[in-house]
């Protein structure tokens, strides 16, 4: 960062109490009233510099002393002692971060070159264009700066040309970029002759307010010079630098419910702002942007127009996803296919997760959504049954057509074991989905056992080949114990048959009776056995869990 110094005496302001003054031999004969501090200086010192105190004690001029209050003076009494000091000719220090407030005072003092050449605004101005405007940082502070005196930096031109400078920059070709910035990104400092990233400008930016920020992300815009997804990173950035997620925001670090409240505003505004310049292209901004920023939304109590448009940039994004369907079967056996197509999946899970605590959200919009994912996209339905299950905890007062529906998406074959205990247990499901579940623990239990038997038959057999065969009857007594092996087997295998199409048949009654089974109360045969089911359930996975 770049600074002016003018002036070569020592300071020596000094403070008494509420009074500044400075140690001098000559009486004090002018006073200055700033605020609560009262300034004891010299007309001989100020006035020959100052237009404004000329004109306040022209009139007093025989008087011994002139008292002038100045409460008004933009930047109040630091700037008004940064040009007290340029006056008496004691050394001062000028930069991007107190240039704003001094430029400022000195024109209400009217330090111009018409009351004396070589003057404290020429000087500032001077310093402002040739050197603030010139460099990257430097009118990013100002402007930052700018903040306390919002009408004066406006009206004075500050505000323009400081933008003017930054966007001039942004738009230089990136081979071109000679100044240094602020860039952050993973792995970027550790390579080395590396050249200049496209989004080089975009952190930097971010440190402004959002007001200014739209200011410049508008203009750029209007160029139509760099592509939507380059602002769309900017965007991305600047949420990432003033918009905490979900879990950062639930913990609030205000000590008022006044100060949670006005952070929310602060927040709603960023949010709202960053919705409105997202680029109209399709793909400017990635889907989990756009989901984060509506789970952000859905937090803050945003409007339903901001919502809207998130769901609907992320609808005309996911029609490109569900151009999977539609590919040749042999696509699917691409390995980078795969993992992008079901990370596709997992998001979108993850979003139904999101939505699912949405009052507003109908079933029908939420099977919707969850059916644009292809079959292959999900790997196995835990994250999907985390998010139906969010939905009937929020949604209690579904009736028994739409819970059917929710669940109707749900494959019980493709969840894990510990979440088909927990799914087993949930007094929220319907009974129908239930009896799927047990029905697919209990065959996946009844394989488990009978792949043990097999297990130790072959183990039998394995060990009776490898015996001495010296005797015929030692052999035939092998062969035959084999083939009462075998027929054990077999009449497992029939068991087994037996078994699963009794299961079967029991689920078809019990989906055939579903709406008298769920009329009837807790007292009824069909609601016990499914209770004595679930604990059955339950009692094998604790002691499964105990042999482990």
């Amino acid at each position: 960062m770049k600074f002016m110094k003018l002036g070569t005496k020592s300071d020596t302001f000094y403070t008494e109490q509420a009074t500044r003054t400075l140690t001098s031999d000559i009486a004090s004969d002018l006073m200055i009233q700033i605020n609560d501090v009262t300034y004891l200086l010299h007309r001989f010192a100020l006035l020959p510099k100052c237009g404004l105190l000329q004109r306040l004690c022209y009139e007093s001029s025989d008087a011994e002393s002139v008292t002038v209050e100045l409460h008004d003076i933009p930047g109040g009494e630091d700037a008004f002692e940064l040009c007290a000091k340029f006056c008496y000719g004691i050394s001062i220090n000028i930069s991007a971060h107190n240039f704003v407030s001094a430029f400022c005072a000195a024109k209400f003092l009217r330090m111009n070159e018409s009351v004396e050449k070589g003057n404290f605004v020429g000087k500032l101005d001077s310093f402002f264009n040739s050197c603030i405007l010139e460099s990257w940082k430097d009118p990013i502070a100002t402007l930052q700066s700018t903040a306390t005196l919002p009408e004066w930096s406006e009206n004075l031109g500050i505000v323009r040309k400081c933008i003017d400078s930054i966007i001039e920059k942004i738009l230089t070709p990136s081979q071109q970029v000679k100044w240094s910035f602020t860039y952050t990104r993973p792995g970027y400092t550790k390579k080395q002759h590396h050249s200049v990233p496209k989004d080089w400008w975009t952190e930097d930016v971010s440190d402004l307010d959002i007001d200014l920020f739209r200011c410049i992300i508008m203009a750029i815009r209007s160029t139509y010079v760099l592509p939507p997804q380059l602002i769309g990173e900017a965007l991305h950035v600047y949420a990432c630098r003033w918009l905490p997620g979900i879990t950062k925001l639930n913990k609030t670090s205000g000590s008022s419910a006044s100060q949670t409240e006005e952070s929310k505003l602060k927040n709603r505004k960023i949010l709202e702002t960053i919705v409105g310049m997202i680029p109209a292209d399709r793909g400017s901004v990635s889907v989990g942007f756009l989901f984060r920023l509506l789970s952000i939304s859905i937090h803050l109590n945003a409007s339903s127009v901001i919502k809207t448009e998130l769901i609907r940039r992320a609808s005309l994004q996911f029609e490109e996803a569900t151009l999977w369907k539609r590919m040749s079967p042999g696509a699917v056996d691409n390995s980078y296919f795969l993992r992008s197509i079901r990370n596709v999946g997992k998001l979108i899970d993850s979003y139904l997760q999101v939505v699912a605590r949405d009052d507003n959200m109908q079933v029908s919009k939420f099977v919707s959504l969850a059916e644009t994912v292809p079959s292959i996209a999900r790997a196995d339905h835990n994250d999907l049954y985390k998010a139906i299950d969010i939905y009937l905890k929020v949604h209690p007062d579904l009736s028994k057509a739409e819970k059917k529906r929710l669940c109707g998406i749900l494959d019980c074959q493709k969840l894990t074991p510990e979440v088909r205990g927990h799914a087993v247990k949930n007094e929220l499901l319907p009974l129908r989905t239930v009896v799927q579940l047990l029905y697919f623990e209990q065959e996946k239990e009844s394989m488990a056992n009978t792949g043990h038997k097999l297990l130790k038959q072959h183990e039998m057999i394995l060990g009776a080949k490898q015996r001495t065969t010296t005797k015929d009857s030692q052999s035939k007594q092998s062969l035959g114990t084999t083939q009462n092996l075998e027929s054990r087997e077999k009449d497992e295998h029939r068991n087994k048959r037996m078994d699963g199409n009794l299961a079967l048949e029991m689920e078809k009654k019990m989906v055939i009776r579903g709406r008298d089974i769920e009329e009837k109360d807790e007292s009824s045969s069909s609601y016990k056995l499914i209770r004595r089911a679930r604990s059955k359930s339950e009692h094998s996975m604790k002691r499964a869990d105990r042999e482990k």
